[in-house]
């Protein structure tokens, strides 16, 4: 996984008009200048924001992602939970799930 090369393309994306406008032109043709898995080329190629938070894209840069797919705030929240549900947990990270997503702290081993 590249994670790196998928959050700088995400990054670029979110804040370079040129990039903006090649990716709603041909998205594999701008894909191709990042070095990404067959997985994340894929979730981009799809928009699947789900997946992409489960391959572990920071949230920060995930969110303007979703904007800029016209995904609303609510949405994107669920689409989130959904990838989790769908491909298990967040893989790589800040997000990433340790533990297998148990709570470490007694006020969430309660819930």
């Amino acid at each position: 996984m590249s994670l790196y090369q998928l959050q700088k393309f995400l990054y670029t994306l979110n804040r370079d008009p040129r990039t903006q406008q090649e990716y709603q032109q041909s998205r594999e043709t701008v894909l191709d200048t990042f070095d990404l898995s067959a997985e994340e080329r894929n979730a981009l190629l799809q928009g699947d924001i789900g997946l992409l938070y489960v391959l572990g894209v920071n949230g920060q840069i995930l969110m303007h992602y979703a904007a800029f797919l016209g995904i609303e705030w609510f949405d994107y929240l669920d689409l989130m939970r959904q990838g989790v549900a769908q491909h298990g947990p967040v893989r790589d990270g800040v997000y990433a799930m340790t533990g297998g997503g148990r709570a470490f702290t007694p006020e969430g081993q309660h819930s």
